[in-house]
């Protein structure tokens, strides 16, 4: 499949632009959808493998994306474009929303529309969860691998409550490690096999 790319940086700003006023919830959702299937700027694997990069990094996860995606295709310029974009236009919304809100936050209404919109932001993120669950056996490490630190994931987080951070740093490393063992190996494969 050939990529495409952004043109320009006003591509870029126009482009994070629509995703974050599409994006309620979090933009995981459109983010993926627009990247990968509509613009055709990264293929369903890249994007994995850049958003797994994203997460790790400081800072929310789609900005550090869009920093990435900007200052690929434009440097520095391009991932403040991108950035310009994703932020602008939402903070004056938020805002304005905000100062809106303050006056009825007592209300019923609010209160429940505020839960029903938690409840759809969650449902969001397990959707794309499972989409991208597609790419994993491609993946180095094999399926078997990845589903086994998932699971290792989910349990020191979700059941022993432990440190997000402590488990990203142990267990993060360990599958770096283990996927830098995986492609040295496959590296080294394919050396033996073009040198006979």
């Amino acid at each position: 499949m050939v990529l495409a790319r952004p043109q320009s940086k006003t591509e870029l700003f126009t482009t994070f632009s629509k995703m974050a006023l599409k994006g309620f919830g979090g933009v995981l959702v459109v983010v993926q959808f627009d990247l990968v299937d509509r613009k055709r700027w990264m293929t369903q694997t890249q994007f994995v493998e850049e958003w797994s990069v994203a997460q790790i990094m400081p800072g929310p996860n789609v900005v550090n994306l869009c920093l990435m995606i900007g200052g690929r295709y434009f440097g520095i310029q391009g991932a403040m474009a991108a950035l310009a974009g994703l932020m602008c236009i939402p903070l004056v919304l938020v805002l304005a929303l905000a100062i809106l809100f303050g006056g009825v936050s007592d209300s019923p209404y609010a209160q429940g529309a505020l839960r029903g919109m938690g409840a759809v932001a969650a449902g969001l993120i397990t959707a794309t969860g499972l989409k991208l669950t597609h790419a994993l056996p491609r993946n180095v490490m094999g399926l078997g691998a990845c589903v086994l630190f998932a699971v290792l994931t989910f349990i020191g987080v979700g059941v022993l409550r432990l440190p997000l951070a402590w488990v990203l740093l142990g267990l993060g490393s360990l599958a770096c490690g283990f996927a830098y063992y995986k492609l040295a190996r496959a590296t080294l494969s394919q050396q033996t096999g073009s040198q006979s």
